[in-house]
């Protein structure tokens, strides 16, 4: 049957045109249910398990799936059909909310299905005259149950789930079985389910009745109001108000800044009443203060371990909108900071976009009595610490204690102290080893979930070799004659790229970088490359990897071990014994490595003279070779940076550390890096050339002068003057920062290198070639190519070059520029994602390590603060705070900070500290906060 649909649309030169779309109805869509006598859906596969007479299929409105989605991934809910009008509905409101119903729906475990009711003649229904679409669709949801039920009989319950007042009062007249979410799960006999209930209190919700205000503070406003959208939008675009990302400072909670390209500066905001409810991640719009109440932050003390009540949240009278609240309370929250400076300072004033997720953290019991019902309320403290307590009622406070739990955030009005949330579920005992590492990762967005049977079924059969296909194929060139070898670290199993050497007749070298061909195995389309596009990096802990394709591909079919042949994707160069290229080229190829060495093996190697076979005499040429073309780039203004990598030795039984210290950079390690970066940059020229519009870049923005600001101030007072005009004379400058001390140096690189922009993919139409430059390695064009079993963006880039060399056709994601900019964007969020993991996973590890091995070491100071200062100890790569002054002592004791020389005295002058000096001090784990362990350093 078709029907035809009609609206109106206003063009840009302001006419209306009548548009009419054909909408085709169907009799034999599919109802999902087993208990279904229908010829047309008997013979379908059934996703509802509805099996006996008591039998209760659920169906759920719009507000029900966006606001209660936690509790519909309990396994306790199923039997649920998902109307298309909701699914729609749903994905404009929410994608995120969206996804994860997708998942649920296409999980072969759970009892979710999705009944196409738009497209269906008995439960399609045009909008009424002066009906809005909201009420369209909740009478699109009714007559959809209202046939569900007619269509299943009597022996089936069909019930519909909805949480507004209007609609379950509809529907209960209109003969329909209508609940709220609420009473459906009170009807489970599950107290733990309803803690996972979000209680929302708007016009047109069901409240809760055992929702009771215990706060003392009730009918008083602690924060302002937020403006509504329309006076922020007016506030925008007449330049009161600016726009920006909020990231709360990782050290001090009480500090955070907001990046405005309005004023092309930072916002610092201080303290959390001037944060206004507003959660790091969160787009808002703030207010500048006038400019005698800005700051630089330059002085701030270090942040201390103090509880929330003595933050700077007040009350302040519900018709507040003047800016500040209070002096006082400003310059405490900027931790004494001077108000003579020039950095732009405000407040919020409202949120354009929430960044609510699921907090990992555990339960502070309060002080109040409990509500009725077994209900009793808790204080969530989240396990980091940029994130305040969240308030939530649960009926299991005694099983929660002692565990670490998720809590997500519902709401936060200005009448309350903290933010609003429910409990989602359990992670496991505080302190284990297990349950700190997935806090770690559900912390930080990474799935560590099993591979399903639909990616796995896009695997090749195993055990897997090189066919014959492959070797005949003209497209791919047979290099198993070449002395081909790899080197990694020591026991890495997913070896993604190989090396040759091979001295030529004429002097010259043919020098090949070898990379695993994974594109062979990973298909546009398949579930295999949806899995990848999400995951997008692998992501290394100290203990663990979580991969971004199955062990099958990363550690044997693409793996490019020792003595088997594998699919490679070849950058081979001819060059000189100056490392002058003379050509390039590129081909699929047939490889079989001689040797998978590691770093240490191949140094050793080069090192022992009396060796002088043909691999080491490869490895030697290869890394003479090396070393020139470093120095080259070092000449045209290549950065070598220095950063704080810890290596743990690891117990193999319970994955315990039993040896902590410094990563050690050898020559072979700079050797490969270099034919990497040569290879990477390469395949960059090469596909740019072919494709202009929709390559897949890597750059690097120059730092700004506020960003190397640190650094300058840090250098001067060491009396060094650093030129930062460009990356060539900081690269010098950095060459000249010597001094006595062996250490120096490498402490001003690690300082140097936390000044630096971060590096991001991009899509090469998004930019201008001015634009692409890599600041770090000073290269005009730069990608990714050498690590497709662990990077996505190298799988983009390898289907790239092969459609350069008429190999492939191009996938038509490529021509959809829009999509490939959301693919850079999610790569650069899960690369970023993958490293805050591994930094994470080595401070919990570093805990596990000192957490009964009290030490003394020698540290560095890097940073100076008002009541103390941050130290590196070289021994370990540890970074933390060392205080001066006892905790809440604000104005900072006895001690004062010369900013000018970077010093921190004691006022007679008897004891100074200056950054880069060296001071004994004594590591110690402590728990000043229940559940909140901690490295504390203190001077000896």
């Amino acid at each position: 049957m078709l029907q035809s649909k009609s609206f109106s649309r206003k063009t840009k030169q302001g006419k209306y045109l009548k548009v009419v779309r054909e909408h085709y109805l169907r009799d034999d869509i599919y109802c999902g249910a087993s208990i279904c006598k229908d010829k047309d859906c008997k013979n379908q596969e059934t996703r509802l398990n509805l099996t006996t007479p008591s039998s209760t299929l659920l169906i759920l409105d719009t507000n029900v799936v966006l606001n209660q989605i936690d509790l519909l991934e309990n396994p306790a809910m199923d039997d649920v059909v998902i109307l298309s009008v909701v699914l729609n509905e749903v994905k404009n409101q929410n994608l995120s909310v969206y996804n994860r119903l997708r998942a649920l729906c296409s999980n072969n475990l759970r009892r979710f299905f999705v009944f196409s009711n738009e497209h269906h003649k008995d439960t399609y229904i045009k909008a009424m005259e002066g009906e809005s679409p909201n009420d369209r669709n909740d009478r699109a949801i009714r007559v959809a149950t209202d046939w569900y039920q007619k269509h299943l009989g009597a022996s089936v319950r069909v019930l519909l789930l909805t949480n507004d007042r209007e609609n379950k009062k509809k529907a209960t007249a209109e003969g329909i079985a209508a609940e709220t979410i609420e009473a459906y799960v009170r009807s489970l006999d599950r107290p733990d389910l309803l803690d996972l209930v979000v209680v929302r209190q708007s016009s047109g919700d069901v409240n809760m009745e055992d929702v009771e205000d215990h706060r003392p503070s009730k009918r008083k406003a602690i924060y302002t109001e937020h403006k509504p959208m329309s006076e922020i939008t007016s506030g925008l675009h007449r330049g009161i108000f600016h726009q920006g990302k909020l990231r709360v400072n990782r050290y001090n909670p009480f500090e955070a800044y907001v990046g405005s390209e309005s004023i092309g500066d930072e916002i610092i905001i201080h303290g959390r009443s001037n944060m206004n409810r507003a959660f790091d991640g969160d787009i808002v719009a703030v207010e500048l203060f006038p400019k005698e109440q800005w700051h630089d932050g330059k002085s701030s003390s270090i942040a201390e371990d103090e509880d929330e009540e003595d933050e700077d949240v007040h009350l302040v009278p519900n018709s507040s909108d003047d800016a500040p609240r209070n002096t006082k309370v400003v310059q405490e929250a900027s931790n004494g900071m001077s108000s003579d400076s020039s950095r732009p300072t405000g407040r919020v004033v409202g949120i354009i976009k929430r960044n609510w997720q699921s907090y990992c953290g555990s339960l502070e019991p309060m002080d109040m009595p409990a509500a009725t019902g077994g209900v009793a309320h808790a204080l969530f403290v989240t396990k980091d610490r940029r994130f305040p307590k969240i308030r939530i009622q649960t009926r299991q406070l005694d099983n929660l204690l002692h565990k670490r739990i998720i809590v997500a955030v519902d709401s936060w009005d200005c009448l309350s102290r903290y933010p609003s949330g429910h409990y989602v579920r359990t992670i496991g005992d505080i302190g284990d080893r297990e349950t700190e590492s997935e806090v770690v990762l559900i912390e930080n967005d990474i799935d560590s979930r099993p591979f399903s049977a639909q990616v796995l079924s896009c695997l090749p059969p195993i055990p897997w070799s090189v066919s014959s296909v492959d070797l005949e194929n003209p497209n791919r060139q047979d290099l198993r004659h070449l002395r081909v070898f790899s080197v990694d670290p020591p026991g890495c199993r997913d070896i993604d790229d190989a090396l040759h050497c091979t001295p030529l007749p004429n002097g010259h070298f043919e020098v090949g970088v070898h990379i695993a061909d994974v594109t062979n195995f990973v298909h546009p389309g398949t579930p295999l490359d949806d899995e990848a596009t999400q995951r997008g990096t692998s992501v290394y802990l100290v203990e663990r990897r979580i991969d971004m394709l199955p062990k099958p591909l990363t550690e044997d079919i693409c793996s490019l071990r020792s003595d088997v042949e594998r699919l490679a994707f070849s950058v081979i160069w001819e060059m000189t014994p100056e490392a002058e290229i003379i050509s390039t080229r590129y081909t699929k190829s047939v490889i079989k490595s001689c040797a998978a060495l590691s770093y240490i093996e191949a140094q050793a190697r080069m090192d022992d003279s009396r060796l002088m076979d043909s691999l080491t005499t490869d490895l030697r040429n290869m890394n003479a070779l090396a070393k020139i073309m470093r120095l080259r780039r070092i000449e045209k203004g290549a950065l070598t940076l220095a950063s704080a990598e810890v290596k743990f030795q690891i117990d193999t039984e319970t994955h315990d550390p039993l040896d902590i210290g410094m990563y050690q950079i050898r020559e072979a390690n700079q050797m490969v890096e270099e034919f990497m970066l040569a290879a990477n940059i390469s395949v960059a020229e090469k596909i740019l050339k072919h494709f202009p519009v929709f390559s897949l870049l890597r750059r690097h923005p120059s730092p700004t002068k506020e960003m190397l600001e640190p650094l300058l101030r840090t250098t001067a007072a060491l009396g060094l003057g650093l030129d930062v005009s460009s990356s060539k004379a900081l690269a010098d400058s950095l060459d000249q920062a010597v001094a006595d001390d062996p250490y120096f140096n490498k402490l001003i690189r690690i300082l140097a290198t936390r000044c630096m922009t971060q590096a991001v993919y991009f899509c090469s139409g998004d930019l201008t070639p001015p634009e692409f430059l890599h600041y770090g390695l000073a290269a005009a064009l730069y990608t990714h190519f050498t690590s497709p079993i662990r990077r996505y963006a190298d799988v983009i880039v390898h289907r790239l070059l092969a459609a350069a060399l008429g190999i492939y056709k191009l996938p038509p994601i490529f021509q959809d520029r829009p999509q490939l900019t959301s693919i850079a964007d999610n790569l650069n969020y899960r690369h970023r994602n993958a490293q805050m993991a591994g930094r994470a996973s080595v401070e919990l590890h570093t805990l596990i390590y000192f957490r009964n091995r009290p030490t003394d070491t020698e540290a560095r100071i890097v940073k100076i603060r008002s009541n103390g200062f941050i130290v590196f100890v070289p021994k370990y790569g540890i970074e933390g705070p060392v205080y001066l002054t006892s905790k809440g002592d604000k104005g900072g004791g006895e001690w004062f900070v010369d900013e000018e020389h970077q010093k921190v005295k004691k006022m007679d002058g008897s004891i100074s500290y200056s950054v880069l000096q060296a001071v004994k001090i004594h590591m110690e784990v402590v728990e000043p906060q229940p559940n909140r362990p901690k490295l504390q350093l203190t001077l000896i």
